[in-house]
């Protein structure tokens, strides 16, 4: 297995962030690396999409923007209400192609979610549903802020039941501002099941190298690579 998926808390738990700081940190280590964003809701001035644009940059295999996200929509909402306005389907075949082509590419394939866990699709089916068909290990972002634990906790259990490998979690200082940060994250470590890879401070300029480096250790080891 040479691809795992970032999903994280909810929308701004900073999974970009994160999986940047994970891209540089792997191919420090030597590793080719691709970061993908199947789907993006969103542009900016280019009319690509920056969480896209920055897991394009990061990765070690240079590869056109649509490789790296194959379904981009325009408007910054839920893709599937986007998705209907822009009459452009949110086609599971579109995706599981891709993922098939960089796979055959890279040492590893980091496959960002959009927004949650339980992202939809349809009226029926979910992003999630499409990780659990790809048996993709799973890594959580956890945007440590109020409310983080039960948003974490769902998100854990929605995993669990999926029957999918959560690899472990990353705790991502989004509020700078959090009160008893540190006592939460002792919290969710007593009650997440998976190791918790890395403690990520805020840090609007960008994670550290010697951070990247830890993240991506952390990581090959839940992967056992």
């Amino acid at each position: 297995m040479n691809a795992f998926f970032v999903t994280g808390t909810d929308t701004d738990a900073g999974k970009t962030y994160v999986s940047r700081a994970l891209l540089q940190g792997l191919h420090q280590a030597g590793f080719r690396t691709i970061g993908a964003k199947p789907i993006a809701a969103g542009v900016d001035g280019t009319g690509q999409n920056p969480d896209a644009l920055a897991l394009q940059a990061a990765s070690s295999v240079p590869l056109d923007y649509a490789a790296i996200n194959p379904i981009l929509l325009q408007a910054a909402v839920a893709p599937h209400l986007a998705a209907a306005i822009e009459q452009q389907p949110l086609d599971e075949e579109v995706l599981s192609q891709q993922l098939r082509a960089l796979k055959q590419q890279a040492d590893l394939v980091l496959v960002e979610g959009a927004g949650g866990w339980l992202l939809p699709l349809s009226a029926s089916r979910y992003l999630a549903d499409w990780v659990a068909e790809q048996q993709l290990p799973v890594l959580l972002v956890v945007g440590m802020k109020l409310g983080c634990l039960n948003h974490a906790m769902l998100t854990v259990r929605e995993i669990e039941r999926s029957g999918l490998r959560l690899l472990g979690w990353v705790a991502n200082g989004v509020d700078p501002t959090m009160q008893l940060q540190q006592e939460n994250i002792a919290d969710l470590q007593q009650r997440i099941p998976a190791p918790c890879l890395g403690i990520v401070p805020h840090q609007p300029e960008g994670a550290s190298s010697l951070l990247q480096q830890q993240l991506a250790g952390a990581l090959l080891n839940a992967l056992k690579l």
